[in-house]
C-alpha cells in the first residue's frame, strides 16, 4: 500500500489573504497615483501566493519503503509505533508532551495526524509528528508496507 498527500493551504487562507491584499489596494490607493497602488499590490499578491505555495507544498509519502514527511526520509525497517491523533490528542502531542528532539511536519490548520515511533538508535528524534488530512489512512498505509516489507 503507498500513500501520497500534500499539505496544501486551505482555500480560506487563500480567500483571507486576498481580502487582506485588497484591504492593503484601498489604503495605498487613496495616498499614491493609482499605478503605484497597483504595483504594490501586484507585489503582494505575488508574495502571498508564492508564501502559500511553499508552505503549502510539503508532501507526506509512503512508497518505496520509505516514508517521506517534507524533507525528512526514513526507511519504513525504523518505523515503530504508528498512532492516530484526533485535534485533542495532536494539540497535547505538539504542546505540553512534546519532545523537544522530536521531528514535526505541523500545519495549523490540520487538526489530525500521526504520531510515528523511530526505532532507529542512531536517529536523534524519539518520533515524528506529521498532520494529515488522513490520519487513518496514512496509519494504514505505514503499517501495511512495513509488514509487508
Amino acid at each position: 500500500m503507498e500513500y501520497a498527500e500534500r499539505l496544501g493551504v486551505p482555500l480560506r487562507w487563500w480567500v483571507q489573504g486576498t481580502m487582506l491584499v485588497a484591504t492593503l489596494w484601498l489604503a495605498v490607493v487613496v495616498a499614491t497615483p493609482p499605478a503605484v497602488a497597483w504595483v504594490v499590490t501586484t507585489v503582494a499578491l505575488a508574495g502571498l501566493a508564492l508564501a502559500f505555495v511553499s508552505y503549502g507544498s510539503a508532501r507526506v509519502t509512503v512508497s518505496e519503503g520509505r516514508l517521506h514527511a517534507g524533507k525528512a526520509r526514513i526507511g519504513l525497517e525504523h518505523v515503530g509505533e504508528v498512532t492516530t491523533l484526533d485535534a485533542e490528542a495532536m494539540r497535547r502531542q505538539a504542546g505540553q508532551d512534546a519532545d523537544a528532539r522530536a521531528y514535526l511536519l505541523l500545519r495549523p490548520y490540520l487538526k489530525r495526524g500521526v504520531r510515528v515511533e523511530i526505532t532507529d538508535p542512531a536517529d536523534p528524534a524519539p518520533y515524528w509528528l506529521i498532520s494529515s488530512r488522513r490520519p487513518d489512512r496514512l496509519a494504514a498505509a505505514l503499517m501495511g508496507t512495513r509488514s509487508a516489507g
